[in-house]
């Protein structure tokens, strides 16, 4: 039976160095619970980590539940990808840290505060219980916003720092910019093409004009290979932005939108770990 060690020496970060070393090293324990590195130890302390981040996770998803529709689904991930969306490769800075708390009177934010008093409800729900940064709130919320509308379940892992101030203005991709500019702009954050025209595929949800508003599919890509706004039809030409309707024109997003339309379940998988990655880009990390 395993017992519990009087200290534990946290090893989330240290696993693969730590397994080879218990691979190479039977055990190494100290009296008196000074120092302990036994299997039985390492492997506790690892299970103890797991399930409490299980447990946050619950009752994190259970608050979001609580306030989310598939109606304010779209303005929950857009606020992700504007929390997360500050990233910058070169020096790490921004990312998704919470910072869109102080950001939302900028012009590229507009309506966002709708959706931070949203969440707001549920944040002070389950402050109640556990402390929850805004960045893992806003990570898991656009993540069961994607799901509420039939897309991919994505884990999320907890334990992000907020920021106490904004971070540097001008860092998302503005919606006028070619395809060119766009994966340049990816590029900084370091993000491929194809991680580009995945995310981009969260233009399914919303006013755009791309399929059901409320629910996730690839309708994004098959509405972007019929280019619609070339027809005559006053409406369908407000369909997407510039920004989207540049995405079709390139050669190499358009390999990617072509394998996304005809194949949703792997644009569901590309979407997810983009989507992980996306969230966790710039992040300060506490050990849980």
């Amino acid at each position: 039976m395993i017992t519990e060690p009087e200290m534990f020496i946290p090893i989330s970060p240290l696993l693969p160095v730590l397994l080879k070393f218990m691979l190479a090293v039977p055990f190494i324990h100290a009296k008196g619970g000074i120092l302990c590195l036994c299997w039985h130890c390492l492997l506790y302390n690892l299970h103890n980590n797991g399930h409490k981040q299980a447990s946050e996770l619950s009752v994190i998803q259970s608050e979001i539940r609580k306030v989310l529709s598939k109606s304010k689904a779209a303005a929950i991930l857009r606020l992700a990808f504007h929390d997360a969306g500050t990233f910058n490769l070169s020096d790490s800075s921004g990312g998704m840290n919470g910072s869109i708390v102080y950001e939302l009177d900028r012009p590229e934010n507009a309506g966002l505060s709708k959706a931070i008093k949203i969440l707001d409800k549920a944040k002070r729900e389950i402050d109640d219980i556990q402390h929850v940064s805004w960045a893992d709130l806003i990570s898991v919320a656009g993540a069961e916003a994607v799901s509420l509308c039939g897309g991919p379940a994505i884990p999320i892992k907890l334990g992000r720092f907020d920021t106490r101030e904004p971070d540097p203005q001008g860092r998302l991709p503005e919606e006028t910019l070619d395809a060119s500019d766009l994966k340049r702009c990816f590029l900084r954050k370091g993000f491929s093409t194809q991680e580009l025209v995945a995310l981009s595929g969260a233009h399914t949800l919303g006013s755009k004009g791309f399929g059901n508003p409320n629910v996730f599919d690839n309708s994004y890509f098959k509405i972007l290979i019929e280019k619609p706004w070339a027809s005559s039809d006053g409406m369908s030409s407000m369909i997407g932005l510039p920004s989207d309707r540049a995405l079709v024109e390139d050669d190499e997003c358009s390999k990617w939108i072509s394998i996304y339309a005809d194949d949703e379940a792997r644009f569901f998988n590309d979407f997810k770990n983009a989507y992980a990655k996306l969230v966790n880009s710039g992040a300060s990390w506490r050990n849980i």
